[in-house]
């Protein structure tokens, strides 16, 4: 998995095997960054929408946006956002 800024660079690297799901490796991937400062926000598709992955990524400052998926549980438990928004450095 890769994390690239906003112009395409990537600023983080993290191998793992092909089973675990994408969410399960944003943490560990964040952690490997070549920037001292973590970014204010990570953009993801609807894969990213998870709880506890943005409890985990508010504990380093970092504001997940990702659309809530069609199936979800609870919908209510954060703030939906879409991918489209304007993002900040």
């Amino acid at each position: 998995m890769a994390v690239a800024d906003r112009h395409g660079l990537p600023v983080a690297v993290c191998v793992e095997s092909a089973t675990p799901h994408e969410v399960k490796l944003a943490t560990n991937t964040l952690v490997q960054m070549v920037l001292p400062d973590a970014p204010q926000n990570l953009v993801g598709d609807n894969a990213y929408d998870s709880d506890k992955l943005d409890v985990e990524l508010r504990e380093y400052g970092i504001e997940l946006i990702a659309p809530h998926r069609v199936n979800r549980t609870n919908p209510g438990s954060t703030s939906p956002a879409s991918v489209s928004t304007t993002l900040e450095d």
